[in-house]
């Protein structure tokens, strides 16, 4: 397992959630980070977090990855780093007769095109031995999350290809949590997540929704071992069992 020592770490979407528990746990691993994200002031608050546990964060780049010209712009100003994650994936619900096109459209640019432009650009900053590590998604069927299962699927064929293509030089993986609470639901009332925790728990065989540190722990665990490429590691309690 290679270590994380004086290893440059650049998270998309690391300012909080899922992303921001890898970045501490990376830091603590002697990782400098690197994150970015739409929001100056989250990011302000997500490095104060770190700073004060001793972890260096070393840019902040606050860019929507969603705006295809401007991640073009910030990918050339960024230095060069050891490893990528992207957090960066719009989700929904509604199969395709009910869901609104504008809306399937959205999420297919988000979950899908979006992380074909991230991979382009950081093949080309990524040292190396370096990684990749995309998010993706498990849990849903077409027919109940239309564009987010397609999302999901071009996710796990981008990491299959680009792994292919990139190696020896790097490797390229996916994680593939299934519904967690976490501030991604932040616009939804409470009522309404703990609504949907509660059914997940029970159609999980584990009876329960994962700990963000159970998912950030995947992350850690796809950058450090030198000989996956090209796999999805589902988190999910075995959610796709039933």
């Amino acid at each position: 397992m290679a270590e994380l020592q004086g290893k440059h770490l650049l998270i998309i979407g690391g300012s909080s959630g899922i992303g921001f528990e890898v970045a501490q746990r990376a830091g603590i691993e002697g990782a400098t980070i690197m994150l970015m994200g739409r929001s100056q002031e989250k990011l302000d608050e997500a490095r104060a977090l770190l700073a004060a546990q001793g972890i260096k964060v070393s840019e902040l780049i606050a860019c929507d990855a969603h705006d295809h010209t401007a991640l073009n712009r910030c990918f050339k100003s960024i230095s060069s780093f050891d490893h990528l994650v992207s957090m960066v994936g719009d989700a929904m619900g509604g199969g395709f007769l009910a869901a609104d096109m504008s809306t399937i459209e959205q999420v297919i640019h988000s979950k899908c095109l979006t992380n074909i432009l991230i991979g382009k650009l950081a093949s080309k900053k990524l040292h190396e031995g370096g990684s990749i590590t995309f998010t993706s998604g498990t849990g849903g069927r077409a027919q109940h999350a239309c564009a987010s299962y397609i999302g999901n699927l071009a996710i796990q064929a981008l990491a299959q290809g680009l792994a292919a293509e990139i190696a020896p030089k790097g490797r390229v993986n996916t994680v593939a949590p299934t519904w967690t609470a976490t501030p991604f639901w932040r616009k939804v009332s409470p009522d309404e997540v703990e609504k949907t925790r509660q059914h997940f728990a029970n159609v999980i065989p584990l009876q329960r929704t994962a700990n963000v540190d159970e998912l950030a722990s995947a992350y850690l665990f796809l950058m450090k071992n030198d000989f996956i490429t090209g796999q999805q590691l589902a988190i999910d309690g075995g959610i796709m069992l039933g």
